[in-house]
């Protein structure tokens, strides 16, 4: 182990297929309404928890949520745990505003995001 830690669970990807429905049903789930609220996203922030609903994610390969480990150091903790035996499926990439994401698969398949704020 590198000592390289997360900073725990606070983003969770739901990919949808109808984003005005899931909005709605996401709004009245968690008593807020969006923070971020545009046709290729929408994103509640509740109790410390980011929730975004991705429309077409299954076309972009999310056949299910996506929970999103923070990390201080996404480079670092992707070599931490492809070493110790996940694949990458989705490099680090920059979101937008400095934010950087990527995905890994358990040797069982699942899928783990990494999630970097600069």
């Amino acid at each position: 182990m590198t000592g390289s830690s997360t900073q725990g669970i606070k983003t969770v990807l739901h990919p949808v297929s109808d984003l005005a429905t899931a909005k709605e049903v996401y709004a009245a789930l968690l008593g807020v309404p969006p923070q971020t609220d545009e046709s290729y996203y929408v994103g509640f922030e509740a109790e410390g928890q980011h929730i975004g609903l991705v429309p077409g994610g299954g076309q972009q390969g999310m056949t299910a949520p996506v929970a999103y480990w923070h990390v201080p150091d996404i480079e670092a903790k992707l070599a931490e745990v492809t070493a110790a035996g996940a694949i990458v499926k989705e490099p680090a990439h920059d979101v937008g505003g400095g934010r950087l994401v990527a995905t890994v698969t358990d040797p069982d398949g699942n899928v783990l995001g990494l999630l970097q704020d600069r």
